[in-house]
């Protein structure tokens, strides 16, 4: 099965009358594949977090990238032979454009449109051992750093978030990604287990 982890927690904070943001970047290895969802755009955090694991931005074969927001997207050109794919298509450094079968090549590992925060935003799902179905959710769930990370089910499906796009398809996503998830990875803030709402 595949295994997870993230290489970074994603930071929003203020300071100085400026904003300092990089979001969650995780690694997927499933068999001889490594994959990145998101990279952020703290290029000194990405750098110290491949070499941890001993791998090269050579290393990396599929990047996912949950949204066109540039704390999460900037340092993918570092990745010159990964195949960087969004919520519908594959693109290469080539120039080339394909569309996808909202999997990454090779596995089983998910890609899901999930449409509020972003119109084009997704979200990945991969099936573990270790965490059972764990979902790299981006934006879907994320708090700045000041903020209390409350993940009840309530909490969750209300968080405000500043930079939505739409209300009512950012709700509608969560409440999906919520039924299908056993363990989440938000955009920024601390990766959470799911307390799944009690049936009535």
């Amino acid at each position: 099965m595949p295994k997870i982890k993230v290489l970074i927690n994603g930071y929003a904070s203020e300071k100085e009358g400026a904003e300092f943001a990089s979001s969650s970047v995780t690694l997927i290895q499933d068999q001889s594949l490594n994959i990145l969802v998101d990279t952020g755009m703290d290029r000194q955090l990405l750098t110290e977090a491949l070499d941890k694991e001993g791998l090269s931005t050579d290393d990396i074969d599929f990047i996912v990238l949950s949204h066109a927001h540039l704390d999460h997207c900037l340092l993918a050109s570092l990745f010159a032979r990964a195949q960087i794919l969004d919520d519908s298509s594959i693109y290469t450094f080539e120039g080339k454009i394909a569309r996808h079968d909202f999997k990454v090549p090779g596995t089983q590992i998910e890609i899901i449109p999930t449409p509020g925060h972003d119109q084009n935003h997704c979200s990945v799902l991969v099936e573990t051992e270790e965490f059972g179905k764990v979902v790299v959710a981006a934006d879907l769930f994320w708090w700045p750093d000041n903020q209390e990370q409350k993940v009840d089910w309530e909490s969750l499906i209300n968080l405000a978030d500043p930079y939505l796009k739409d209300w009512e398809a950012l709700i509608e996503s969560r409440e999906k990604i919520l039924k299908i998830a056993d363990y989440i990875i938000p955009g920024h803030g601390q990766g959470f287990k799911v307390e799944k709402k009690s049936k009535s």
